[in-house]
């Protein structure tokens, strides 16, 4: 039976530039190439959520919730796709129901048509209220399982796990590999498998930091599944996605042939190659392939940010030191798989007992909180022997994390007061207090504002300079400036 082509979802507006530059793109830096990465016909285009909100606020001075809608406006022909962490929404803890429903809300208002929803220790318990209220909107739902590997992680729990989800309403399942951690022949069996008890569509996302990723991609592709992510070949490999033109070279003439056009990628390409240069001093600074990923399972965007955390703490030299302390600290934590958050928790647990010569002297407060089960259900037990040393005889509890967190709406807009200019502006607060209020302190002055306006010139000096050169290109939509500081209208405050 023939399987029909191959679907793929780009990552280049979102995960590709997380994973090399520290999620640092501008939206500057989108919208002029956004016309042709809406004619190539993706399935859809990842460029939202992850580390990128929190980064607009606190590094590049844009408002996330206006880069949503600019760039679903520039991206009229293609679904807008999201990763969502659940019950962490894009923050690094978990936050009350209320702020996840008006959270999904507020993005589907803002353009997300497909919500990838995963949960960093796979407790389905705390994926259920997302997909609820995901699905309640008309969002595709997809469901998403932490691929990872250990002891206590085989085929049959991941099956397991997606036939739950199917059942919780999922749309679509992602297999989310986001270390690069799956070989070829794994993806082959888990998505065989996968597809023989599953009705619903099926993705693969990986990354290429262990130089498995396009030959997973494509035994995925024998096997069955849906839809692959790739970026474009300018911000693909090391740590990102494997390059889109390698997959469609590929499987050109195949039953699998995605139809797409490489003539049209290679002028994508171009553009994103020359654009790269602007954010060379974010590069993560790994080249090519480490095959030490299947020994410490650090995800891409971990090790950019490890890098540039290390170097700015003159200890770069510890590096090697740190990733081995990893894997030991993963497992005496219960063997979570090492996806945002947990990657942090993990990751920052292990460069404190490198750098302070003694395991354990320092546990953040991010640690303590997941010990005590407030990030959910670890997937195996972790170590009696360090949980006693954390938390000494306290009990960890055993609920959905959530459960425990009282309504959060209302406090934080009484919180952040006038500053606030919208429900968007509230729920940015509710979930990086500290990040958020100084970037709408300086949008109040001016100045977030005048960085907005002067990207939405940029790009349209760029638009203007292609028209100048005899190419078809639209004029941009037509954009409020009080729309993109979150001014949404009179009536109530937060219409």
């Amino acid at each position: 039976m023939s399987l029909g082509p191959l679907r793929i979802t780009d990552t280049t507006l979102r995960d590709a530039h997380q994973s090399l530059l520290a999620t640092r793109m501008r939206i500057q830096d989108m919208l002029p190439i956004t016309e042709k990465i809406d004619a190539v016909g993706f399935h859809s285009a990842e460029m939202w959520g992850g580390a990128t909100f929190d980064s607009a606020m606190r590094f590049l001075g844009e408002d996330p919730w206006a880069r949503a809608r600019t760039i679903k406006a520039h991206l009229p022909a293609t679904s807008c796709q999201m990763l969502l962490r659940a019950q962490n929404i894009v923050g690094y803890k978990h936050y009350p129901d209320d702020i996840v429903e008006r959270f999904i809300v507020r993005a589907k208002a803002s353009g997300i048509d497909i919500f990838r929803i995963f949960d960093a220790v796979n407790d389905t318990r705390n994926m259920e209220w997302a997909m609820k209220v995901a699905k309640r909107v008309g969002a595709h739902v997809q469901a998403s399982i932490c691929y990872t590997t250990s002891p206590f992680h085989t085929l049959d729990k991941f099956v397991d796990m997606a036939v739950e989800l199917e059942g919780m309403g999922a749309d679509s399942i992602c297999v989310k590999d986001m270390a690069g951690l799956i070989t070829p022949y794994a993806a082959f069996d888990l998505v065989s498998r996968l597809k023989a008890v599953l009705r619903i569509p099926v993705q693969l996302h990986t990354h290429c930091t262990s130089g498995m990723a396009t030959s997973a991609c494509l035994k995925a592709a024998e096997a069955g599944v849906d839809v692959v992510d790739t970026a474009i070949s300018s911000l693909a490999l090391s740590t990102s996605q494997p390059p889109t033109e390698a997959i469609v070279s590929s499987l050109r003439g195949k039953s699998r042939d995605t139809g797409l056009d490489l003539d049209l990628l290679a002028e994508i390409a171009s553009y994103f190659g020359e654009t790269r240069k602007k954010y060379g001093k974010f590069e993560g600074g790994i080249v090519g392939v480490d095959v030490r990923v299947l020994q410490y399972q650090i995800p891409g965007g971990m090790i950019s940010n490890l890098v540039s955390q290390l170097r700015e703490q003159n200890a770069l030299d510890r590096y090697e030191k740190v990733l081995a302390e990893v894997p030991l600290v993963r497992a005496e934590l219960g063997y979570a798989p090492l996806v945002t958050p947990t990657s942090q928790i993990v990751g920052t647990q292990a460069t404190l007992n490198v750098l302070l010569g003694e395991r354990y002297k320092v546990v953040p407060a991010e640690v303590k909180a997941y010990v005590r089960g407030f990030y959910g259900r670890t997937p195996a037990p972790m170590d009696p022997q360090i949980t006693k040393l954390i938390l000494g005889d306290e009990e960890p509890i055993d609920c959905r994390p959530a459960d425990l967190l009282e309504p959060g709406f209302e406090k934080a807009a009484v919180e952040i007061g006038d500053l606030a200019e919208s429900e968007e502006d509230v729920l940015s607060y509710a979930l990086f207090p500290q990040v958020a209020r100084a970037f709408l302190e300086r949008r109040a002055k001016g100045a977030a504002r005048e960085e907005t306006v002067a990207a939405i010139a940029a790009a349209l000096a760029a638009q203007q300079a292609e028209q100048a050169q005899g190419e078809a290109v639209p004029a941009l939509a037509t954009v409020s400036m009080w729309k993109l500081a979150g001014r949404m209208g009179r009536g109530s405050r937060f219409p």
